[in-house]
């Protein structure tokens, strides 16, 4: 039994409906592809890394969406757009697939941009968004990574945050050898009346690519996290850190240690990684061998491809 077994549940109060999508990174791993257009706008299959991303908020009840964005990265709000000589001639030449395909980026959510003027970090990227999101809690999602809309992620994110009002972040299990790639958790069990949302823990501290042998477990966290409005004097607060940014894993820490409840949210279904080369180049052979009209093609394809190897 935890020392935080017997804690009450706090009762519902205001859920998050406003996401931030930090997107003013340089990508420079994907250079020279990044050069011109942004990381979040490169395709999976036929989809841009961003729709995915937005299409998640969405499905969770989420349609107010606000990009960080940086120098030259205009172009993702273009995307959001309607595109009415587009969307004529498609209708004109009576493609209604292309045309609703074409007219759903604008009828996901409403879409609003912030610029942060330097890439001070993720904490500092965060803190742009406090004149948009105010004192509300509100769900912040990386743009270089998204989940299976079948095996959703961010809706018991957003009751587990209503139910406690503090953090809430998600977590995947990762093998011992590759702690040190992630920020590690140390968690204890979750209070009752919890687990009917999810396989929930509570967060004890945050350690950053730790060592496997330092590590506290094995729980790795993701790209999505669920924040009060307090998180906003956390970071002013915050003195650089890691690569002398702002981290929002240490403003994370500051409400921690002041007595603000940290959950998270063991996640197991399918997330795809976007962030780096190989990670992208997964996604894209997963998502189109799925697809009904591009799989059973490619994936005979791919067979014989892969058969040239062996």
């Amino acid at each position: 039994m935890s020392e935080h077994a017997a804690t009450p549940v706090i009762p519902a109060g205001r859920r998050a409906v406003k996401a931030v999508i930090p997107a003013a990174g340089l990508a420079t791993r994907f250079l020279p592809a990044t050069k011109a257009v942004p990381k979040e706008l490169l395709p999976v299959v036929d989809r841009p890394v961003l729709q995915y991303i937005v299409e998640e908020a969405a499905a969770a009840g989420i349609g107010d969406v606000l990009l960080i964005t940086g120098r030259g990265k205009t172009s993702m709000v273009d995307h959001f757009d309607r595109q009415p000589y587009l969307e004529s001639r498609l209708e004109e030449k009576g493609d209604a697939e292309r045309l609703a395909a074409v007219r759903k980026p604008s009828e996901l959510a409403e879409i609003y941009t912030c610029r942060q003027g330097e890439p001070l970090g993720l904490g500092h990227a965060v803190g742009c968004a406090e004149s948009h999101v105010g004192d509300a809690p509100f769900a912040v999602m990386l743009g270089d990574e998204f989940v299976d809309l079948a095996e959703p992620l961010l809706p018991p994110m957003l009751e587990l945050q209503a139910r406690t009002g503090g953090i809430v972040l998600a977590f995947m299990e990762v093998e011992p050898e590759e702690t040190k790639r992630y920020g590690i958790a140390s968690v204890t069990p979750a209070e009752e009346g919890l687990s009917e949302i999810g396989e929930v823990v509570r967060v004890t501290g945050l350690v950053e690519k730790p060592a496997p042998a330092d590590a506290p477990s094995n729980l790795a966290v993701l790209g999505r996290y669920v924040l009060p409005g307090d998180i906003f004097d956390a970071i002013k607060r915050t003195k650089p850190g890691s690569g002398n940014e702002i981290q929002l894993t240490d403003a994370m820490a500051l409400l921690l240690a002041e007595g603000t409840p940290v959950h998270g949210i063991v996640y197991r279904g399918t997330r795809y990684d976007t962030g780096m080369p190989l990670g992208y180049l997964q996604a894209v052979v997963q998502l189109a061998s799925q697809r009904d009209d591009l799989g059973p093609a490619f994936r005979e394809w791919l067979t014989d491809f892969v058969g040239t190897f062996t």
